[in-house]
């Protein structure tokens, strides 16, 4: 039976393995909380969409779902909130999962709708992100993100001071993340950032400019700690040391 689980997993992810200590027990209740996740992804019937090998949590819920395009083996956990509206496409990729209670909402306002949202391939993200599109959002393939993540492709106006700051509109320039990052636990990324690929941004950063590839990348407001292609192993500080 765990060997069959095993191997049932691997279809999403080759290289998958259970560790010894788990026991036939678990792999049982793994393997039927995964199949009810699996039925549960067919309520995309009622949207018009054909499922495909898609694992939905509990009270999973989409809006303007003809504006979403789900890969396969893609992973949404509970009570995650999907909404397409937008002038381009919400897009996750292949065997990509978003952690529970996150939401990933292109847009807020229905006078002024954003642009889009694409996560690339294998992306696994934590649960309580927010991932806004207003301005245009792209996190590439590979990247691996901790919990509270958030992403604000938008900026308010606020230079009048005799006028309403909600009433002085906003400026999108989009957000650029690239592929194979390795993004801590409640880091936020504001609009105009383009981060290179092979990053790693150490938990709590808020990241208010470009930063180029193999960085290391922490502190309010983030900054270079250091670059990845010159360090060796013996001098790698955990990121909870950053």
């Amino acid at each position: 039976m765990k060997k069959l689980v095993e191997k049932l997993i691997q279809l999403r992810n080759p290289q998958f393995q259970f560790d010894e200590h788990v026991e036939l027990r678990t792999v049982c209740a793994l393997a039927f909380e995964k199949g009810l996740e699996h039925l549960r992804s067919y309520k995309l019937l009622l949207h018009g969409k054909i499922p495909h090998k898609l694992f939905l949590g509990k009270g999973v819920r989409f809006f303007n779902s003809s504006k979403i395009d789900l890969g396969r083996w893609v992973k949404l956990g509970d009570h995650v909130y999907l909404s397409g509206l937008g002038k381009g496409i919400l897009r996750i990729g292949d065997h990509s999962g978003i952690g529970a209670f996150s939401r990933v909402i292109v847009s807020t306002s229905f006078n002024n709708i954003g642009e889009f949202i694409h996560i690339g391939n294998n992306v696994g993200i934590g649960e309580f992100a927010y991932l806004g599109g207003g301005g245009g959002l792209t996190i590439g393939d590979d990247c691996i993100v901790g919990q509270y993540f958030s992403c604000h492709p938008e900026n308010h106006y606020y230079i009048n001071t005799k006028k309403l700051i909600r009433e002085q509109g906003v400026s999108r320039q989009g957000i650029s993340i690239g592929k194979n990052c390795w993004i801590g636990s409640k880091v936020t990324v504001l609009d105009g950032v383009k981060i290179g690929d092979n990053c790693v941004i150490a938990a709590g950063a808020v990241v208010t400019k470009n930063m180029p590839a193999d960085s290391v990348i922490g502190g309010v407001p983030a900054k270079i700690l250091k670059k990845r292609n010159k360090m060796t192993e013996s001098k790698i500080i955990p990121m909870s040391m950053i």
